[in-house]
C-alpha cells in the first residue's frame, strides 16, 4: 500500500490512538490548552510563564519516563494476551491495512526465522510496544498522564514519537515499514553485521575500528566499514561493519550464484571454500574477535542481524526512508522525546524529520540519551521509569548507566499471564 493510502487511516488511527495512548504531562497540556483557547500577546505570555512559575513542583517521583525497545527484543509469543486492552485489538487491525499481512499472528506465531527478519521485526516491535503502553494504562493511568519524557532505541524513536503526540501511528508505522524494508535491503547489497562488546577499562573501541579497517585495507579492501554502531553503557559498545570481506572472491560468489547447470554450482562451491579457508582472507568483525585479548575486549558476541545498522553501510536506505517523511504530518512532540542521533531533546517538526534519517547512518547513543534523560543536581530524586515493550535490554542499560535511577525502573511487557 502506498502513502497515499494511509490518508484512509488517520482518520481511524486518530479516534482510537487519541483516547490513551498519548497523554502528556499535566504542565504541558494545560500550556497547550492556553495557547489553544487565547492567542498570546506579549503581555498575556509573561502571565503565562509567571503562572507556570507558580505552579507547585511535583515530586521527581511523581512524573514518569517511557523507554521503547528497538530491533533484538522481539521474540514469538509477544502480545499473547494484549488485545484486551484498550485499542490495541483496532492497532493490530490498522497494522495489516498498512502492512499487507498478518502482524498479529506473526508475533503470536511465528514462525521465528520470519519474525527475526528486519522487515517483519520492526513493525512487530513497534506495534507491540505502543501496546504495552495501553496495558500500562490499563493498570497505572497515572503513569501515562504524568509522563514527562520519552526516549526510543532505534526504530523504537518512533513509537516515542507517536507516544509524544509528535506522528500519527498509521503514517509513522508505513514510515517504519519503508524504513525496514530499505534497510534490508541494503543489508543484501553488502554482507555485514554487528558485533557486541564489552570491554575493559583500557579499550579503545575506535582505534580498534581503525585497526580493523587499516588490516583490510592491507588486504586490497575498498571502504572498509568498521565502525561503533551503539553507545549502549560504559564500556558497552556495539560495533558493525563488513562480516565478509572477501573482495573479488564476494563479487565471483554473486556472479556465480546467477549461473545454472553443473559447472555454475561447481564454480560456485569452489569459490565458497576459498573464501572461507583462504587464511589471507578474514572478516572485519572476526578481526576484532580474535584480537579481542589485545584489545582489551572482555566479551564480544556476534548478533543475530542481517546488517550493519547505524554505518555507513545504511546509506542507500536514507533517501527512502527520508522522501517518506517529507509527505507525513509531524509536528512537535508535547512531551520531551530524545533523538539517538546526539541524545537532545527534539525541537520541531523538522528536526524530526531531519534526525530520523540521519540515524539509519549514525551511532545509537543510548548511554549519552540516558544521562540527558536522568542527570540531575546531588540529592535530587528520580522519575518513574517504564521499558514498554518486548525485552529488558534498556532496563539493563538503565542499570549500568545510573544505579540510582534505576530503583525505580519497571518493565512492562508484551506477554500477558493469563491471570493478570
Amino acid at each position: 500500500m502506498g502513502l497515499s493510502g494511509l490518508v484512509s487511516f488517520r482518520v481511524v488511527a486518530r479516534s482510537f490512538y487519541r483516547k490513551t495512548t498519548v497523554f502528556h504531562s499535566r504542565k504541558v497540556s494545560d500550556c497547550a490548552q492556553t495557547s489553544a483557547q487565547t492567542p498570546l500577546s506579549p503581555d498575556n505570555r509573561n502571565e503565562t510563564a509567571e503562572d507556570e512559575r507558580r505552579k507547585p513542583r511535583r515530586p521527581p517521583n511523581k512524573v514518569s519516563v517511557l523507554l521503547f525497545p528497538g530491533q533484538g527484543s522481539q521474540f514469538v509469543g509477544m502480545g499473547r494476551g494484549m488485545l484486551k486492552y484498550d485499542n490495541v485489538k483496532e492497532m493490530f487491525a490498522v497494522a495489516q491495512k498498512v502492512l499487507g499481512y498478518d502482524l498479529l499472528s506473526l508475533c503470536l506465531n511465528g514462525p521465528e526465522d520470519d519474525l527475526m527478519k528486519t522487515v517483519h521485526c520492526q513493525p512487530a516491535v513497534f506495534v507491540t510496544s505502543l501496546a504495552a503502553v495501553e496495558r500500562l494504562n490499563h493498570g497505572n493511568p497515572a503513569a501515562i498522564e504524568n509522563c514527562v519524557g520519552a526516549a526510543g532505541f532505534s526504530v523504537g524513536e518512533f513509537a516515542a514519537l507517536v507516544f509524544s503526540g509528535a506522528m500519527d501511528f498509521a503514517e509513522a508505522l508505513f514510515a517504519v515499514k519503508v524504513r525496514a524494508e530499505a534497510m534490508q535491503k541494503a543489508s543484501d547489497q553488502t554482507p555485514s553485521g554487528m558485533l557486541s562488546v564489552i570491554g575493559r577499562t583500557q579499550a579503545n573501541y575506535k582505534h580498534a575500528c581503525l585497526q580493523a579497517r587499516e588490516h583490510c585495507l592491507s588486504l586490497g579492501i575498498e571502504n572498509p566499514v568498521c565502525s561503533i554502531a551503539n553507545y549502549l553503557f560504559p564500556d558497552g559498545r556495539v560495533i558493525a561493519g563488513h562480516l565478509e570481506v572477501r573482495a573479488i572472491l564476494y563479487q565471483l560468489y554473486r556472479m556465480l550464484f546467477s549461473l545454472k547447470g553443473i559447472l555454475g554450482e561447481a564454480m560456485l562451491s569452489l569459490a565458497l571454500s576459498l573464501g572461507s579457508d583462504h587464511p589471507s582472507l578474514p572478516q572485519a568483525l572476526n578481526f576484532l574477535q580474535k584480537n579481542s585479548r589485545k584489545l582489551h575486549f572482555a566479551r564480544t558476541r556476534l548478533l543475530p542481524v542481517s546488517g550493519a545498522f547505524h554505518t555507513a553501510l545504511m546509506e542507500p536506505a536514507v533517501e527512502p526512508l527520508r522522501d517518506v517523511l517529507r509527505q507525513l504530518q509531524v509536528s512537535q512532540p508535547k512531551i520531551a522525546v530524545h533523538s539517538n542521533v546526539d541524545g537532545k531533546r527534539y525541537a520541531h517538526d523538522g528536526h524530526v524529520r531531519r534526525q530520523l534519517a540521519r540515524q539509519l547512518v549514525s551511532p545509537v547513543k543510548w548511554e549519552q540519551t540516558l544521562h540527558e534523560i536522568y542527570q540531575r543536581a546531588q540529592g535530587h530524586g528520580f522519575p518513574q521509569t517504564y521499558e514498554v515493550g518486548p525485552g529488558r535490554q534498556l532496563g539493563f542499560t538503565l542499570q549500568k548507566c545510573n544505579m540510582k535511577a534505576f530503583q525505580n525502573y519497571t518493565h512492562v511487557g508484551v506477554d500477558v499471564p493469563e491471570d493478570e
